[in-house]
């Protein structure tokens, strides 16, 4: 919140308490947002809820509120619109309150303090002995997002690395290993050379149906507890997996706080399952240990064991969630994995909320579409290679950053450091294109479109940054101070301004709604409105007073840009 939201929400309170409302009522039904049309104002309250609470048509409160809410020093006037009441600050006003706010990294622009909120976000979690591709992605940088952004908003953040190292899933590769592997050739390509082994065994075992039975075996072995093969196996596979991994993840930016992959819950799964049965909800089924959720709604059981006792998913994800109950005391529990596995997480919850454990109301299921590319005859599908088969991420960074190296090589050869720029427009292309969109939304990897300098791309906002830098090196005198400068100067700049003050509300929202694209959204409008300003008002030969204003305008604009990218995991080079 920045003063001047203090400013006129302490205004409201004081008006709603004479119209009869309790403080205490009110208080947390006071909502200021920007209005879709700047036009009618600065900042909007919504009525509804207040009219509600005080028995009277939303309209009718609006007007009473607006004409009660006279003009001061900062808010310039209050107009009544149907049930919204649209507020205008003044412009000096508003360029002190900003710029000093943003000059200062006070929040919301910088971090703000601890608000008591502890928030673990399960992300990335991508299968140990399978290629980190470009599915895995989505989850990496969405994940690395909402940690960047919660902490940004005060809250105390685990980011964990729920590994998949145990289970089915990797039985399957240990078992292709173990008949077909060589571990000089493991350790020369590990990651393609266990993508290939798994492909054969889903090619032999359509031969050979027994596999999976000799896997199971082996995933039975694991789970022994005994310091044997399979435990030997699994360390080997895992090891190499996890430093594979980290090329990616350095690629990306992303780090986590925790990695503790499915296996980190082995000797936890017991007491999880006993959990559950002093709660008196687990029943037998054929053989297999299930919880039924017909009454939340949920149709199919979530299945704990199978009949021949080893665990699954749930086994694990339930022990994963007391576990972090007890470690981190957590207020939110975010999982952000693909919407195809939303009844997993409704079973998970669903367990939780039967079990009558207050961590229920903790878990959030974050889900997100698919990466889609254009098949040969223009439809949109799954992103997959031409044969078929998971593409691997590294290979989709390199492109991108030698087709970013290319545009560079025509349109600024001299550029120093070209290489460092290729890498980090690059990467960063692809991400932004990952975020900008809501993300429930399946994405659309067009290599022409993601690579623009212009519209709703990453480049074109990290040009933005470069442009502004540039600026500063050219003026060749530091940046005043704000207080330093006639605010008055910057009328012409409400836009900007305007946009600038809306950062906090667009951070915020992105950590209620764990929805980053409220963020890739405000760098865009940012960036659109400070090419447009700077279109018009030259920095670089204007009189002292008006570039000295001008310059703490460019300054800040810089400034937020380069915050804002950083909460989505991006960098803001100063030379394009």
């Amino acid at each position: 919140m920045t003063d001047l939201h203090r400013h006129l929400r302490d205004r409201l309170l004081a008006t709603l308490v004479d119209l009869g409302l309790a403080r205490d009522a009110a208080q947390p039904l006071i909502r200021l947002d920007p209005p879709k049309n700047r036009d009618h104002g600065d900042v909007a309250l919504g009525a509804f809820q207040l009219a509600k609470l005080a028995g009277k048509a939303p309209p009718a409160l609006a007007a009473e509120i607006a004409a009660k809410i006279t003009s001061d020093a900062i808010i310039e006037s209050a107009a009544a619109a149907g049930p919204f009441v649209n507020f205008r600050f003044r412009r000096a006003a508003l360029a002190l309150e900003v710029l000093s706010a943003i000059q200062s990294d006070a929040a919301p622009y910088g971090k703000a303090r601890g608000n008591g909120d502890v928030v673990c976000i399960d992300f990335s979690s991508p299968n140990i002995a399978k290629p980190f591709h470009i599915g895995h992605m989505r989850s990496t940088v969405l994940g690395n997002a909402l940690c960047r952004i919660h902490r940004h908003v005060g809250a105390t953040v685990h980011g964990i690395n729920h590994l998949g190292d145990w289970g089915m899933p990797f039985a399957k590769m240990m078992t292709a290993y173990m008949r077909w592997g060589n571990e000089q050739e493991l350790h020369r390509s590990p990651m393609r050379y266990m993508f290939d082994l798994y492909k054969r065994y889903g090619v032999e075992v359509k031969q050979n149906p027994g596999l999976d039975g000799e896997a199971a075996a082996h995933f039975r072995a694991l789970e022994s507890g005994v310091d044997n093969q399979e435990r030997r196996m699994w360390k080997l596979l895992r090891d190499e997996s996890l430093k594979a991994f980290q090329g990616p993840y350095a690629r990306l930016g992303v780090t986590f706080d925790h990695i503790t992959g499915e296996s980190f819950f082995e000797d936890k799964m017991a007491a999880a399952l006993q959990r559950v049965v002093a709660a008196g909800v687990l029943e037998q089924s054929d053989g297999a240990s299930v919880v039924w959720l017909k009454e939340l709604g949920i149709k199919e059981p979530c299945i704990l064991t199978k009949s021949d006792g080893t665990t699954l998913y749930h086994t694990r994800d339930l022990a994963a969630a007391f576990y972090r109950e007890v470690t981190f005391h957590p207020t939110r529990i975010l999982y952000v994995v693909g919407a195809e596995q939303k009844l997993h997480f409704d079973q998970l919850k669903g367990v939780l909320t039967k079990m009558q454990e207050p961590i229920a109301k903790a878990v959030e299921h974050v889900p997100f579409g698919l990466v889609l590319s254009k098949s040969d005859d223009g439809k949109w599908e799954k992103f997959a290679s031409r044969s078929g088969n998971a593409v691997f991420l590294d290979e989709i960074l390199d492109e991108a950053v030698a087709k970013v190296r290319a545009v560079i090589r025509e349109k600024n050869p001299d550029l120093a450091n070209a290489d460092q720029v290729a890498e980090q427009v690059g990467v960063s292309a692809i991400v932004f294109n990952d975020l900008k969109n809501s993300r429930i939304k399946d994405v659309k990897f067009d290599w022409d479109s993601m690579l623009q300098f212009e519209g709703e791309t990453g480049p074109y906002v990290q040009y933005a940054c470069a442009r502004l830098a540039s600026i500063l090196r050219k003026v060749e005198v530091p940046v005043p101070a704000v207080d330093a400068i006639d605010c008055a100067l910057l009328a012409d700049a409400e836009r900007v301004l305007l946009v600038m003050m809306d950062f906090g509300t667009a951070v915020q929202k992105a950590a209620e709604q764990s929805e980053p694209s409220h963020v890739t959204g405000h760098a865009i409008a940012l960036a659109g409105e400070i090419h447009s300003y700077l279109r018009d008002h030259y920095v670089v030969g204007a009189e002292p007073a008006v570039r000295d204003a001008r310059l703490v305008l460019v300054d800040a604009a810089r400034r937020l840009l380069t915050t804002g990218l950083a909460l989505l995991g991006i960098t803001a080079p100063d030379r394009m």
